[in-house]
């Protein structure tokens, strides 16, 4: 069998389900999320609009120095499509007024974060004021790897794609019926110019994605190799990332000190 990951037609209704079940539970209104006009936040909007119906579903378009007029674009296009509701909060005016706090000239790497961050706030913002829950667009290759901001892009309520690798997101795209030209876009997450999610993790998706279900169905790094063709090196540089970012997925740690002590072993 190919070390490939699988998409199958019932996961669609499957996150429907999901989204339906957390936002009755919740008490919610509806959802915010952040739409780019790439293919993640067009796929997790789809499926909320299917969910919900597209009036509880709010799309928030945060474009600022580094994004792409057509990014912008494409996105208005998707939430129209929709019949989803979109706003736009241009973040060129808060990010100039980072830059000035943190001295002028700032580390790119570091000053992405804050951006990540920044559009949280706008989506918890337009949620409180609503009473709606944020979904968030991550993929389960960007969760595993820690290729997120963490309380930036990675604070959200849900996470409706999580469990699903990019290869897999892309299937479902298709499924939903999302026009090709965002399933064929490089994917980007726009912080700065050039940048490229590929171009950042050093692999493309469809190698990854195969080293990371091999990580998952327990293999070794010789075992990966021999299924994917891939150097054992890269397997072993891939298993590092997730070992390396723990931390990005759990809770805040804490001393140990009582019976049940909530993210070790308090169960909700």
């Amino acid at each position: 069998m190919a070390l490939t990951p699988r998409y199958r037609e019932e996961f669609a209704d499957a996150i429907v389900m999901f989204i339906r079940d957390k936002v009755r539970d919740a008490g919610a209104d509806g959802v915010v999320l952040g739409l780019s006009g790439g293919l993640d936040s067009a796929v997790v909007a789809t499926l909320c609009a299917r969910a919900l119906g597209p009036e509880r579903v709010l799309c928030v378009l945060m474009p600022e120095e580094a994004t792409p007029p057509r990014e912008m674009k494409d996105a208005k296009e998707i939430a129209d499509s929709l019949g989803a509701e979109h706003v736009s909060v241009p973040l060129g005016p808060v990010m100039d007024a980072y830059r000035r706090l943190l001295g002028g000239t700032v580390e790119p790497r570091a000053f992405g974060n804050v951006k990540a961050r920044v559009r949280m706030a706008v989506l918890y913002y337009h949620a409180q004021t609503r009473n709606r829950l944020v979904m968030g667009t991550g993929n389960k290759s960007e969760i595993l790897t820690g290729y997120f901001t963490k309380h930036g892009d990675g604070g959200v309520d849900y996470q409706p794609i999580g469990d699903l690798y990019k290869t897999q997101v892309r299937d479902l795209a298709k499924h939903l019926g999302v026009p090709q030209r965002i399933i064929d876009k490089v994917p980007s997450a726009h912080l700065a110019p050039g940048q490229t999610d590929e171009g950042d993790l050093g692999i493309t998706y469809e190698h990854l994605d195969r080293v990371l279900l091999g990580i998952e169905l327990g293999m070794t790094d010789e075992e990966i190799a021999e299924r994917t063709g891939l150097p054992q090196a890269e397997a072993a540089r891939v298993r590092g990332k997730v070992h390396a970012t723990r931390h990005k997925r759990r809770a805040p740690l804490m001393p140990k000190l009582g019976i049940r002590t909530v993210g070790l072993d308090w169960r909700e």
